[in-house]
């Protein structure tokens, strides 16, 4: 456990910066100095110049491995050092993300022996002076946005029951609903749900969207954050509709741009997402 969470995210923000790219994701992110996260760090007398973390392994899935080196430190040998100590410290089954698959990742993870074993896309489609499609929501159906923490148990349960298979996503707890709830970027008015018209109280799938705000000479950008599906309304189109209903509500709150992120071997959101106007933007690998 890191004792000063201060210096990792200062470090975290210098390699942003220098890279285009959050070294790390939002769930590894959150961990940073928490009680048993199993946590990684080198450095150059008293400065932290590189920090690394695992998310744990669960059922039929592989322990998650995610680090940064500070950018002016590179190319000293510190990322090496920190994932092979790391790596030594997981020697069973795991994978090591790198955001946005740059060059530096590449090298070091093949000087290890790792290859690719899972990608994540980054898409992203214009919001500013773009036509959306229109959204129509069918006469069988409800779409309406969060009520309030009485909607909680029903978004808990269709996340799991979609995202069953998902490392990150999936196995959630009512922790990670009310920690997004309650974060500073959370509008109760870009999450929508939507139901069946007969059955208003059992929820059939949500959209949950996010807006970064500005950064120096970075504009805001929204952001479809998550759409899930329970696996019984499957087929009648609510991912379509959900996503574009996020669609809407981003660009009439004057965002000029909107990204996602997708499985790169999920063949049917990509196909979804491509009839909406995405295109691809950055990648993120997983190397094991």
């Amino acid at each position: 456990m890191v004792a000063d969470v201060g210096p990792v995210h200062d470090l975290l923000t210098a390699a942003a910066r220098a890279d285009g790219v959050a070294p790390l994701g939002e769930q590894a992110v959150a961990v940073i100095g928490r009680e048993g996260v199993r946590e990684f760090t080198v450095s150059s007398g008293d400065t932290v110049v590189g920090y690394a973390n695992v998310t744990p392994a669960r059922e039929g899935e592989p322990a998650m491995i995610e680090l940064a080196v500070h950018p002016e430190h590179r190319r000293r040998g510190h990322g090496k050092r920190l994932l092979t100590t790391t790596l030594e410290h997981v020697p069973d089954s795991r994978r090591v993300w790198a955001h946005g698959n740059l060059p530096a990742a590449q090298a070091l993870a093949a000087s290890l022996g790792l290859t690719a074993r899972r990608e994540l896309l980054q898409l992203r489609r214009p919001l500013a002076g773009s036509e959306l499609p229109s959204l129509t929501v069918p006469d069988d159906l409800v779409l309406r946005t969060y009520a309030g923490p009485s909607d909680d148990a029903e978004i808990l349960r269709v996340n799991n029951v979609a995202f069953e298979w998902h490392p990150e996503q999936g196995g959630w707890s009512s922790d990670e609903i009310t920690a997004r709830t309650g974060a500073d970027w959370f509008d109760p008015a870009g999450l929508f749900l939507v139901f069946d018209a007969s059955d208003p109280h059992t929820l059939l799938g949500f959209h949950w969207t996010k807006v970064h705000p500005a950064e120096g000479d970075t504009p805001a950008l929204g952001e479809v954050y998550i759409v899930g599906v329970d696996a019984t309304a499957q087929g009648r189109g609510l991912g379509r509709l959900l996503t574009l209903a996020g669609l809407h509500h981003l660009q009439q709150r004057g965002l000029a741009e909107v990204e996602l992120y997708v499985e790169g071997d999920n063949k049917a959101a990509l196909n979804t997402y491509a009839k909406l106007g995405f295109t691809q933007f950055a990648i993120d690998v997983a190397y094991g």
